[in-house]
């Protein structure tokens, strides 16, 4: 099982809502190649291309690899330094992918090099995804950010607290539903963790009883009064989705959200081919690569809305085109501009929104849209800057090999190092 504890990043991540990471500081790191931990294997520079359009909301809007930045050669010594296996990122401009770089190896010991059309496991950044399906569903009139529990459920009435039958989806989404999560009711949210896995059947079924399981539990906390990030909030608004549709979440979010973003990379789980080094392994804290096909290389499939997306570089561009356009706005997309203001909307004044951390950054001149997401095998952050007109993303394939934090570190260094080049 793949425990994921967020709470040990708050000492120094910019992705979290009360502390300043380095690329919000815009800190000045080295980046010269000193190895100070060594890794299995040596590794060096990829040097390979993008071989397909990188449009980021239509096939009009396009850069060519041609006329990309290639960023490799600004991310290997950043790599070295943190001595992750593989390293990435993108810089996206307004509805331009404009620099893309990919270094390092897809798994260490091993000669395959990482590839800039490779995919990456997102983690918890699929969250925001969730949440930007159910805006959708709302325009749809299918929800309100208001329904709840008693409107979906009402057959599990008599088989969860009383204290949830008016949990509603802006308190999921906003991490205030009352239920076990990382900072409050940690015991219990442990235990849940562990039943995931003995789950049966269809995932739609698997995530229905996930809503019982935890909503039988008496809250930690009455809902709405809160902040406790938890996993579950975004599995059972998952659910909610697929119990107004009756279709699962994940062909759903696909035929809804990301086929028509001409996101074709994107799936679900770890990425590749089981017994093949066809794309990235992630690695545990011992430097283990996983590969694909071992059960530990990610969370259960249940837990998909709270984390299980991985897709390209150059695709993931194109969902942070979304919402930076978004944010400014823009009419034409996939959503209308007040409901890209209620998905930014920071309902509690926490920092958070939904799916969305939502800091103060001076390199942004204002509020970033920011989140960061990991298994314990793989990092990936994505910020968005309306006012600069501009996002960047990063993700490396492990988390904690070879030091506690390197995953968060490297990305951290990647997206500093961008913001000191292009903004």
């Amino acid at each position: 099982m793949v425990v994921v504890d967020r709470r040990r990043f708050l000492k120094y991540t910019g992705a979290t809502v009360a502390i300043v990471g380095a690329s919000a500081l815009g800190l000045n790191y080295s980046l010269k190649p000193e190895i100070q931990t060594p890794v299995p294997s040596t590794l060096s520079s990829s040097s390979s291309s993008v071989t397909y359009s990188t449009s980021s909301i239509s096939s009009s809007s396009t850069t060519s690899a041609l006329t990309q930045d290639n960023l490799n050669s600004m991310l290997e010594p950043i790599r070295q330094q943190n001595n992750v296996p593989g390293l990435t990122a993108a810089f996206v401009h307004g509805k331009d992918l404009t620099a893309l770089g990919a270094v390092g190896a897809r798994r260490i010991g091993a000669t395959e090099r990482v590839q800039l059309n490779d995919l990456w496991h997102l983690g918890s950044d699929t969250k925001s995804m969730t949440a930007t399906l159910i805006a959708m569903l709302v325009e749809q009139g299918k929800l309100t950010w208001q329904t709840t529990i008693a409107d979906t459920f009402p057959d599990l009435l008599g088989r969860i607290q009383p204290d949830y039958h008016n949990l509603n989806l802006i308190q999921l989404c906003s991490h205030r539903a009352g239920i076990p999560g990382q900072d409050k009711g940690q015991d219990a949210y442990s235990k849940l963790n562990d039943q995931l896995w003995n789950l049966k059947g269809p995932l739609i079924q698997q995530r229905r009883t996930v809503v019982e399981l935890v909503l039988s539990q008496p809250p930690v906390s009455a809902p709405g009064s809160l902040f406790n990030y938890s996993n579950y909030s975004y599995i059972i608004a998952g659910a909610f989705t697929e119990q107004v549709t009756g279709e699962q979440w994940e062909p759903l979010i696909q035929r809804m959200l990301f086929k028509p973003l001409g996101m074709e990379s994107v799936g679900f789980g770890p990425p590749g081919t089981p017994g093949k080094l066809d794309q990235p392994w992630g690695h545990t804290k011992s430097c283990e690569p996983l590969d694909p096909g071992n059960p530990s290389a990610d969370n259960p499939p249940v837990l998909g809305p709270a984390g299980t997306v991985h897709s390209s570089m150059s695709d993931w561009a194109r969902y942070a085109t979304l919402h930076l356009l978004g944010a400014q706005g823009k009419q034409g997309l996939l959503l209308k501009p007040e409901s890209f203001q209620q998905l930014h909307k920071d309902w509690y004044q926490q920092g958070y929104a939904l799916g969305w951390e939502l800091p103060q950054r001076t390199w942004a001149s204002g509020v970033a849209l920011q989140h960061n997401g990991f298994n314990n095998l793989w990092y990936a952050d994505i910020l968005i800057a309306p006012q600069r007109n501009a996002a960047l993303l990063a993700a490396t394939n492990t988390t904690d090999c070879p030091s506690q934090g390197a995953g968060f570190k490297a990305c951290d260094a990647a997206i500093a190092a961008m913001i000191s080049k292009y903004l």
